[in-house]
């Protein structure tokens, strides 16, 4: 297919239309965003600072939260400076390098949480060969894999999408780039792309949460060879995880699962994909972990007493 594009940019329109909404959108977006990167960053520098967090599950979680920070920042700072132009526009590189950006850390997202699920597997079901299997090596090896099947997935997404032509209507019912739309704009047959998309985004939300839940299944009956203290704590650690993959994966489950279709409430479903697991991530790992608390009490102690001095 010859690619003939008359489009060099793309209009947004936007979560909402009203400009009383938009100021709304504006605040509590600018708000979220703010404390989604702090809060993350705030994980990073604890588990990196600490001493005592050198188990390979925190090494896990502070990839998660760089990609938590990466991942709304691909689209939120554009919707929000949004906010305050009348008509939205993104040039169709762009419109591609969201695009790209949006799904390699939404995907890498998605397969750290996967090695995370391994990770406890092999903590709590086989716990005396755990730190064997777990070295330093593995765990390098498990988080490259991630980012690498992150991109990979992400540049088979914009590679597809690219290559369309686009010649005109360019009005993009969102905030920002996804694939559905475009592929809405597109003036050509679709039809075999929409199901390659649905293969490769649709069936890796699949997959992974199906693999996922069986995963956290099989950890909780290992749990009954536990102590009781062991199986509270576990259990504690779990339901963070737990939480967070039904948090993550639902919203592209619903969104790329379906043919090449978009839905009144698409927006609204990645909005909360987009902007609501980054922000809660550092609150659910951290109420729910002591020694994350404990490591940033010290943090802050020491902060406090080199102020002092």
């Amino acid at each position: 297919m010859g690619t003939k594009n008359n489009v060099t940019e793309f209009v947004l329109f936007g979560l909402f239309q009203s400009r009383e909404m938009q100021y709304v959108c504006f605040v509590v977006f600018s708000l979220f965003h703010v404390l989604t990167i702090l809060g993350n960053l705030l994980v990073i520098i604890t588990i990196n600072a600490s001493k005592t967090l050198k188990a390979p599950m925190y090494f896990f979680l502070s990839h998660l939260s760089f990609a938590n920070m990466c991942y709304p920042s691909a689209t939120t700072p554009k919707m929000i400076t949004d906010t305050f132009v009348e008509r939205k526009t993104i040039s169709f590189n762009g419109c591609m390098t969201q695009l790209f950006s949006a799904h390699f850390f939404g995907g890498t997202e998605i397969f750290l949480l996967t090695a995370m699920a391994y990770d406890r597997y092999v903590a709590i079901c086989r716990p005396l060969h755990y730190t064997t299997i777990m070295g330093q090596w593995k765990c390098g090896l498990l988080a490259g894999a991630s980012w690498v099947a992150g991109f990979l997935h992400s540049i088979l997404q914009t590679l597809l999408t690219v290559q369309l032509p686009f010649c005109g209507p360019n009005e993009i019912d969102n905030f920002f780039c996804d694939v559905h739309p475009l592929l809405k704009l597109a003036c050509a047959d679709t039809y075999v792309v929409g199901l390659i998309v649905v293969a490769n985004s649709g069936m890796i939300s699949l997959v992974s949460f199906i693999i996922l839940i069986i995963s956290y299944v099989v950890i909780l009956l290992n749990l009954r060879r536990q102590s009781s203290e062991g199986r509270r704590k576990a259990l504690s650690t779990c339901g963070s995880h737990i939480i967070t993959v039904i948090l993550v994966l639902v919203p592209p489950m619903f969104m790329y699962i379906r043919p090449s279709t978009t839905l009144a409430a698409d927006k609204l479903v990645i909005l909360f994909n987009i902007v609501m697991p980054p922000l809660l991530n550092p609150l659910i790992y951290t109420l729910r972990n002591n020694e994350v608390k404990n490591a940033m009490r010290k943090l802050f102690r020491v902060q406090g007493s080199t102020g002092e001095k």
